[in-house]
């Protein structure tokens, strides 16, 4: 079986100011590694339709599973559900089974909440659209074929990737083995785990500095989809450790 790859497209002017963090690559990125489908890209773009369009268009073709984060909800620069419905050729209408659902949330509440056209726009998604209700929210994200359109509030976000997460068809997962040491210097170490690196080339083997105040040091990271190979390299990164004279200490650094 062909491992499945996955892109993130993280929209939004907010993001690209500063004026807001994202918070979501960290949680997709591991929760599709734990599904066996590695996050192989991952971009933030504008509030601007041709980049939307353009760039749904270029990843979709490229990668199994397409998620984007952001721009889905009520105001006028939340733009990225029309644009992806022109990005597949098909009309940006109400969906009427969306659209009830939310009017029948809002009827609910105390006070009722009006359905106004700010709040229908978020029941209107491209035609043949595959809703993606979650139970943070009454508005849906969606699907698209393989391009998955998730809001950008995280805990919203968070919430629609666990519904679609059984439908993703997985490969073999992403494991890692991880070992620090405290006083371990990256230049010390370069030239041995290049090596390390080279032996095994289906690893991705990274080098992570952390400072704290009980010493500053290196994790040194193997990530991969075997397990033998993992166990090996995890032996050699620990070799290496060791003839730099350090204590190589299983699992990352505490938290600083």
């Amino acid at each position: 079986m062909t491992q499945p790859t996955a892109a993130l497209l993280i929209i939004g002017n907010e993001v690209l100011s500063g004026r807001t963090q994202d918070a979501n690559l960290k949680f997709i990125a591991t929760r599709l590694g734990e599904l066996g489908i590695p996050l192989r890209e991952a971009r933030v773009i504008p509030d601007v339709p041709e980049t939307i369009i353009g760039t749904v268009n270029e990843i979709r073709a490229r990668f199994t599973y397409v998620f984007t984060t952001g721009g889905i909800g009520p105001t006028h620069d939340d733009i990225t559900s029309e644009c992806v419905s022109r990005a597949f050729g098909v009309p940006w209408e109400v969906h009427e089974p969306s659209r009830a659902i939310m009017e029948a949330d809002y009827a609910r509440r105390s006070p009722p909440v009006e359905m106004n056209a700010a709040r229908l726009r978020m029941a209107t998604l491209p035609r043949g659209a595959e809703p993606i209700l979650c139970g943070e929210t009454s508005a849906p994200g969606f699907r698209m074929e393989n391009v998955y359109v998730m809001a950008g509030v995280p805990r919203i976000m968070r919430s629609m990737f666990e519904v679609v997460a059984p439908t993703l068809q997985g490969g073999t997962p992403v494991k890692s083995r991880a070992l620090h040491a405290t006083g371990l210097l990256e230049g010390a170490i370069a030239e041995a785990l290049t090596a390390v690196q080279n032996r095994f080339p289906m690893l991705d083997i990274g080098s992570y500095p952390y400072y704290r105040e009980g010493g500053n040091g290196v994790a040194l990271v193997a990530k991969g989809t075997d397990e033998a190979a993992l166990e090996a390299a995890a032996a050699e990164i620990a070799a290496l450790i060791r003839a730099d004279g350090k204590e190589p200490i299983v699992g990352e650094p505490a938290a600083a």
